[in-house]
């Protein structure tokens, strides 16, 4: 029995990076060895155990064999006979499959160690296309690494694994997952290049390929994608500036837009807070930009639209989108006074004194209105209502 540390725990410590998680490969082993000493199973598509100390995963050397379409379509094989050597051929890129023994050797069949300092992202072998996650994680590794480059070969096998349809075979949860984690990186432009380069934009986020499509267009969303990293945005702020910038079509209203930014977010099955984001952003974009020029009750207007009294801190992250797309940073504090002002009025204390129910809600209404109006005009007040 041999293990060897592989993957992203070798690739990073070659590249100075900090080393988040260690796998390990167990080559001449069986189940029955490994349960004996201890390990754990887990998984129940191919023999992965949990260090009985560390509860590390330590994975059977395996092979696989293309069974289907799409990306479960494998049969796997793991066996005390399966080689270091094939194991690491199963693997995406060449820099991930590099492996590291106990006396610190590198074992580099494939040539992992020489692109690292070419700094090329390149497949192992033939077997990459069979996989088509393979394409989204490729782009996903280009937004991560920002100095590296697609290797020709490889991105010629990229777009004829698009153009094959096997892109069609991946289901929402594993597209979104990778989208996710490529806007998570600190270049996230360079994943949404990469996937337009190799046509796959138009399989993963067709309501964004015209945008995308059109350089001069393009640059000002990669841009704007990117602050939104360099600025360290969630994953929800990221995704609303996305779709509020590449979804509007001439003439379309917000509405409409924000039904697509909707749609798009369920096809895609994102989560809640990154949809309601988009969609809020997209539909009340306009009229938080036009604060300065808005009376006091319409600015009550948008507050409660954007259910602000309710959720600040989703307010908050709408703000956030507004600075990063439209550089509006200077109508934070406006939009944060009014809210406070009218977060400040009691409507307990309203309702209480109240008579007649029924004028309940337009009694707290005027209130707010009134406080929101003194807020505005303060000498603290930034901009005019």
């Amino acid at each position: 029995m041999r293990i060897y540390m592989v993957g992203g725990a070798v690739r990073d410590a070659l590249l100075g990076r900090p080393v988040q998680d260690h796998d390990w490969v167990v080559v001449g082993a069986t189940p029955e060895q490994m349960l004996a000493l201890g390990y754990k199973p887990v998984g129940k598509d191919f023999p992965v155990f949990l260090h009985p100390r560390t509860g590390e995963e330590y994975a059977l050397a395996r092979t696989e064999r293309k069974t289907g379409r799409g990306y479960g379509g494998f049969t796997v094989h793991a066996a005390p006979d399966v080689s270091l050597e094939q194991d690491l051929l199963r693997r995406d890129l060449t820099i991930n499959a590099i492996a590291l023994d106990d006396h610190d050797v590198l074992i580099d069949p494939y040539g992992g160690v020489r692109d690292i300092e070419s700094r090329v992202l390149r497949h192992v072998g033939p077997a990459f296309a069979e996989d088509p996650l393979r394409v989204l994680r490729v782009a996903r590794f280009a937004a991560r690494f920002a100095d590296f480059t697609v290797a020709p070969e490889t991105m010629a096998l990229m777009r004829d694994m698009v153009a094959s349809r096997e892109l069609d075979e991946l289901v929402a949860e594993r597209r979104w997952q990778e989208l996710a984690r490529g806007l998570m990186e600190d270049t996230p432009s360079r994943m949404l290049t990469v996937l337009r380069d190799c046509r796959a934009l138009d399989t993963v986020l067709p309501e964004i390929t015209a945008a995308l499509s059109d350089l001069q267009r393009a640059d000002k969303i990669l841009d704007l994608i990117d602050r939104c990293a360099a600025t360290g945005q969630p994953l929800a702020v990221r995704w609303a500036c996305l779709l509020a910038n590449t979804l509007p079509t001439p003439g379309e209203t917000p509405p409409d837009t924000a039904v697509r930014a909707q749609n798009l977010s369920e096809r895609l099955k994102t989560p809640n807070e990154c949809r309601d984001l988009a969609v809020l952003f997209v539909r009340e974009r306009r009229n938080l930009l036009e604060a300065p020029t808005r009376c006091a009750s319409a600015i009550v207007g948008v507050l409660t639209h954007c259910d602000a009294f309710r959720r600040p801190e989703r307010f908050d992250a709408l703000l956030a989108c507004l600075e990063i797309s439209d550089g509006a940073g200077a109508l934070k504090p406006l939009w944060l006074g009014a809210l406070q002002a009218a977060r400040a009025v009691d409507g307990g204390r309203i309702a209480r004194e109240t008579e007649n129910r029924s004028d309940i809600p337009e009694r707290i209404l005027a209130a707010r209105c009134a406080a929101v109006s003194a807020s505005l005009n303060s000498p603290d007040a930034s901009g005019q209502p």
